[in-house]
């Protein structure tokens, strides 16, 4: 069987890539939103995943960390399958427990941002930790203050996300993600929510993480993020994996015909 990057001139090749996705479908009852998409994604990475609404980017990256099951194909994160494909061709995943560990690896910053309204904002960045890894409140309080000076909210630690912006909201949870001490980290649609005035401190703190080498890959609108942040940049439309090229190189000389029309659409 040949390769994943001999079968999908589309991955980057790559040697124990962080994230391995290979042929992953994904159906709503009758409705197909991934069609077989393959992507690998290598340690210190920041990959942008751009397309039209309704292409499958969120779902497939829900898919990563298992938010959504695929039907078929393989997810391997660090060299450990998440799951693949049965005698049947089915996707079949790894024991629950190995699923659940797997899945730590990745932080994951959401659209909505998704904090705990009855807590404080330093207490949803030591929830996680607590209660999922079992550690003590005062063996995590350090790093917790030291992501929020990070994200530039420790002058908000005691306040509630009520009285946030949408933008130090958003701020919150990417210190929130960063506090079980991910190995990568999937943003979906970060600053969809916001306003544009609001966007860039969220997009400030995301280009901090890239300049760290943390491993990103990141569902976006903002062509400026992808451009200029990047290191490579994938389009999805209809399900599908279309073009996936180095930053400077997709936005310059884009080689298939719906990139492009979106690009015009889009620049």
């Amino acid at each position: 069987m040949p390769s994943m990057t001999e079968a999908n001139p589309l991955a980057a090749p790559m040697t124990s890539p962080m994230i391995l996705a290979d042929g992953i479908r994904k159906r709503f009852g009758a409705n197909e939103v991934l069609k077989g998409v393959s992507l690998s994604l290598a340690k210190g990475e920041v990959v942008a995943v751009i397309g039209p609404s309704g292409s499958g980017k969120s779902t497939f990256l829900r898919c990563l960390n298992h938010l959504e099951t695929i039907d078929a194909g393989r997810i391997v994160i660090e060299e450990e399958v998440l799951a693949e494909n049965d005698e049947r061709g089915e996707a079949r995943y790894a024991p629950e427990a190995d699923v659940r560990r797997i899945c730590r690896r990745m932080g994951m910053v959401f659209q909505h941002f998704n904090l705990f309204p009855h807590l404080t904002v330093l207490q949803n960045v030591i929830e996680a930790p607590i209660t999922v890894k079992g550690l003590k409140r005062e063996a995590i309080l350090p790093r917790a203050e030291a992501l929020l000076k990070k994200v530039g909210l420790h002058d908000k630690r005691d306040a509630y996300p009520a009285r946030l912006s949408g933008g130090q909201k958003q701020r919150v949870a990417i210190a929130r993600a960063l506090a079980m001490e991910p190995d990568i980290m999937l943003f979906d649609e970060p600053t969809s929510a916001l306003d544009p005035e609001l966007t860039g401190e969220v997009l400030r703190t995301m280009r901090q993480l890239a300049d760290e080498h943390m491993t990103m890959l990141v569902v976006t609108h903002e062509m400026g993020f992808a451009r200029e942040v990047a290191s490579r940049v994938v389009f999805m439309d209809g399900g599908e994996l279309i073009e996936s090229r180095p930053a400077a190189e997709f936005f310059a000389s884009p080689q298939h015909p719906r990139t492009r029309a979106f690009l015009d659409s889009m620049l």
